[in-house]
């Protein structure tokens, strides 16, 4: 009786986790920029989050972005900016706030700005790790922060090194290791 449990229990968490990740998917490849009408959330940690993202990250789909590592790299003509583990350019917004963190991009908006969910050990090389933390989306999700700004993907990166999300809407930039947006350009 007790195995049977145990066997239950591991097939339903088993189907759960399936059906999530099958309802994470998403291939919109809406543009709407502006910002959904749900309430952020507003409870920051300055650690990474432990829960698991609902999202692959393949990069050019989906609504949420995952990464296991956030990289400085000398960008000519714009100096050191932040990318993930595959090479794709991270953003921060002017819409969102960094004391106390909290993400303005919600609904729509992702669909076009996908947030970067944090992840239990997110690696660094030449970010400070300490500069690092998450904040709980009104999604109930947690996304990765710099300097308590929160980061996104943008939609029109398609590969490794571009920066087709740069000054967009005069609000998305490129963020720098330290957290801050790098200069607006053109």
């Amino acid at each position: 009786m007790f195995r049977q449990r145990i066997v239950l229990t591991a097939a339903a968490g088993l189907a759960s986790t399936l059906l999530l990740a099958a309802c994470g998917s998403s291939t919109d490849n809406a543009s709407d920029t502006s910002p959904g009408s749900a309430a952020p959330a507003a409870t920051a940690s300055s650690a990474p989050a432990t829960s698991a993202p609902a999202e692959s990250g393949d990069s050019g789909s989906g609504d949420m972005a995952t990464t296991t590592m956030v990289m400085a790299k000398e960008i000519q003509g714009m100096g050191s900016l932040v990318t993930d583990d595959k090479g794709m350019t991270l953003y921060r917004s002017d819409m969102d706030q960094a004391t106390p963190s909290m993400s303005m991009c919600t609904d729509d908006c992702t669909k076009t700005w996908m947030p970067v969910m944090a992840q239990d050990s997110v690696q660094t090389m030449g970010v400070e790790k300490s500069l690092l933390g998450s904040v709980d989306r009104s999604d109930g999700m947690k996304q990765l922060t710099l300097g308590g700004w929160p980061l996104y993907r943008y939609m029109g990166d398609t590969k490794a090194g571009q920066m087709n999300g740069q000054a967009k809407d005069k609000m998305w930039f490129a963020v720098t290791p330290s957290g801050k947006k790098s200069a607006m350009t053109g």
